[in-house]
């Protein structure tokens, strides 16, 4: 039995630890910031045509200076002269091939600097809308979860035995005579607050439907309410039943109807075909192939 002397154990490594190995070197070579490229370092002139022919006409201003993005990778750092971009830097970045000299140009974008104009923070329409900017045509979906409105079935109290325990003039030496509600009534059913106001003519839906809106007592009742929507334009205001707005509860937003309407296939109409057979005349075997 012959001894194998050709590698000893203790000097065998695995093959795990060797691929392993040049990964970790990688990694390390990857950690280190990459090295300015001196040909794409010198092209400030090239970054500066770039800026130029972009930002034009806006002048460009002064070299700000560079930053390394990648092996063979430079961006170029201008000064943005448009009033309309205040604080601005217009970004060129150049690059070259492996073995190349020619420096040609990535991309030019204009970047905030930290001095930067820029436009206020996105507030969602929800928190920007405030009462009185809903107008005719304009529609104000309500949130299901809405702690302003609960369903009809939970509205239960006692508010209608206060209003008949409640005695009419009671304290007050003169009341609203039929003739001064009538006229207060044709008055309001005419104005702002009526049924051919602008805004009820686009509304979708009318005013007695809305979880918003508070019936009147009395004789009142069955034409007028109050508006208890804070968004709505007739906030606190009387309304009549069939007035309306876009800040109804019930509002939703509607898809888009289709320009083309889908095609019509004709499913119930046929044609009488006459069978083949009984056009051709039989055949012999011999026509068929067979002897």
């Amino acid at each position: 039995m012959r001894e194998n002397r050709g590698v000893s154990p203790t000097r065998q490594s695995s093959p795990a630890r060797t691929a392993a190995a040049p990964t970790a070197s990688g990694s390390a070579r990857r950690a280190r910031p990459p090295a300015v490229d001196p040909a794409c370092a010198e092209a400030v002139d090239l970054a500066r045509t770039a800026a130029e022919e972009t930002a034009r006409p806006a002048p460009v201003g002064e070299h700000l200076g560079l930053r390394a993005e990648g092996d063979r990778v430079v961006t170029h750092y201008f000064a943005a002269l448009d009033p309309a971009y205040v604080g601005w830097r217009w970004a060129v970045t150049v690059t070259r091939a492996a073995r190349a000299k020619i420096v040609t140009v990535s991309e030019c974008v204009l970047l905030p600097g930290d001095d930067a104009l820029l436009a206020p923070e996105w507030v969602p329409w929800l928190d920007r809308l405030r009462p009185g900017d809903l107008g005719p045509g304009d529609l104000l979906p309500t949130a299901p979860d809405d702690v302003r409105l609960t369903p009809g079935y939970a509205q239960v109290d006692d508010s209608a035995e206060r209003e008949a325990q409640w005695e009419l003039g009671l304290g007050r030496a003169r009341v609203l005579s039929r003739e001064g509600r009538d006229e207060a009534a044709a008055r309001w059913y005419d104005g702002v607050a009526g049924p051919r106001a602008p805004i009820a003519a686009s509304a979708p839906a009318q005013c007695s439907t809305c979880g918003f809106y508070v019936a009147l007592a009395g004789g009142l009742r069955q034409v007028f309410g109050v508006c208890a929507n804070e968004y709505a334009p007739d906030d606190g205001r009387v309304v009549s039943a069939d007035h309306g707005c876009g800040a109804h509860s019930e509002a939703v937003n509607l898809p888009a109807a289709s320009e083309h309407n889908p095609p019509v296939i004709d499913e119930l109409g046929y044609d009488v075909v006459p069978a083949a057979a009984e056009e051709a005349e039989p055949l012999d075997d011999e026509a068929l192939g067979h002897s």
